[in-house]
């Protein structure tokens, strides 16, 4: 049973800072993409970003890039997100997500989610 856990939200004033993790058990595959998705009330899920095991190749939304940075650590099995320079339009439930080989920002193209875990962003 495949498992993402993730943790490190919370609430932040604009400029501010968070990491968020994502711990993943249950995977078996040395090859996976570990991403991360928002929702915000009212809007569609939308990708932010993706790392590729085993190449760690990185993707990024238009939105974030520059601002935040994902990484993983393989030993843990847990991929982390940076955010800096967090604003407002930033707000909403950020979820873990692995697959196979999904196009890193198709939501449906990822086989298990994690539970979600909430950023706040205020003025």
């Amino acid at each position: 049973q495949v498992q993402l856990v993730e943790s490190g939200g919370g609430s932040v004033q604009a400029g501010g800072s968070l990491r968020l993790s994502c711990v993943a058990s249950g995977w078996t595959y040395s090859t996976r993409c570990m991403a991360w998705f928002r929702q915000a009330p009212g809007k569609e899920r939308e990708g932010v970003a993706a790392i590729y095991t085993p190449y760690s190749t990185t993707y990024y939304s238009d939105s974030v890039k520059g601002r935040f940075t994902i990484s993983q650590d393989n030993a843990k099995k847990t991929v982390y997100l940076q955010m800096n320079s967090l604003k407002p339009e930033d707000t909403a439930m950020y979820y873990c997500a692995i697959g196979l080989y999904p196009r890193w920002d198709s939501s449906r193209e990822y086989a298990y989610w994690g539970q979600g875990t909430q950023v706040t962003v205020s003025s």
